[in-house]
């Protein structure tokens, strides 16, 4: 080895530290519930004090990276056309994948962990159904507002794990205190909480509608990598992944379905049908 090679290396990294270059310890950003019982108070959003939640649209499978959709930034999205196109053959097929080509919904909302409040405000982000579970504890007057700095409500967080669900994930369910609160009785630190808050819109990496096109392209008729017509849903992803990746748990096991485009109706092949929505 050429240790005088090594040892720059080495000081060209740590300098990259030194410098900001460093990983992000995403830890920091995003909180996921542990197995057993926690409580929190979700926060009032800095960026939308009417709605603490931030639902975004991700897709799964069309590359090896998690892309977040233009969509959600009111851009179009090639996908989305794509997926929207294929619904109006009126064709079992087509729909199926048209499906599986949708966007996933996650939810992100900031909340303060109790006990470990010097970490500041975090995000929490989940799926569908504790969503279901937070909105519909929202909406129940008597309970009132839950995000309320003076009088509202920390939550029960509960997390079961595989030996429970029968997955390889866990699960989570919430319920409400009975007994009102403040967010805190430090006034600083409340302030603080509701101006220092990481914004979800701000933390994935955006592709543009021509790289996300390339991307389906690719997928439509992959060379090498993958069989034509492949999906690979959503599989777990770990918080020490890429920055510009999605650091959360997925809900859904890891699995293949293969679909064709080709009906007895519909003679083209998928790469046709992209061609004649995208090229000509």
């Amino acid at each position: 080895m050429d240790l005088s090679l090594l040892k720059q290396k080495l000081d060209n990294l740590q300098q990259k530290q030194s410098s900001g270059g460093q990983k992000t310890d995403y830890t920091t950003i995003f909180w996921r519930p542990s197995v057993g019982k926690q409580q929190i108070r979700i926060v009032p959003s800095a960026f939308d004090p009417k709605n603490p939640f931030t639902e975004l649209k991700f897709y799964y499978g069309i590359t090896n990276k998690v892309m977040i959709s233009p969509l959600n930034f009111g851009e179009k999205d090639p996908i989305a056309l794509f997926a929207s196109k294929l619904r109006e053959e009126y064709n079992k097929e087509n729909y199926v994948l048209a499906k599986k080509l949708d966007a996933k919904n996650r939810i992100f909302v900031p909340v303060v962990v109790r006990g470990e409040e010097d970490k500041g405000v975090r995000l929490w982000q989940f799926g569908k159904t504790v969503y279901e579970e937070l909105l519909a504890l929202a909406v129940d007057e008597e309970i009132g507002d839950y995000t309320d700095v003076a009088s509202g409500r920390d939550l029960t967080v509960e997390t079961v794990g595989p030996e429970v669900t029968g997955t390889p994930y866990n699960r989570s369910s919430v319920r409400v205190r009975l007994k009102t609160s403040p967010l805190s009785e430090d006034s600083k630190q409340v302030q603080g909480w509701l101006k220092e808050q990481p914004n979800p819109k701000e933390l994935f990496k955006r592709y543009t509608f021509d790289e996300m096109k390339s991307a389906l392209e690719k997928w439509l008729a992959p060379e090498d990598s993958h069989e034509e017509g492949d999906i690979i849903s959503e599989s777990p992803t770990d918080f020490d992944n890429d920055p510009k990746d999605l650091p959360w748990e997925k809900e859904e096991a890891k699995s293949k379905s293969k679909f064709s485009l080709d009906t007895s109706q519909a003679k083209q092949t998928k790469k046709d049908e992209f061609d004649n929505l995208f090229n000509n």
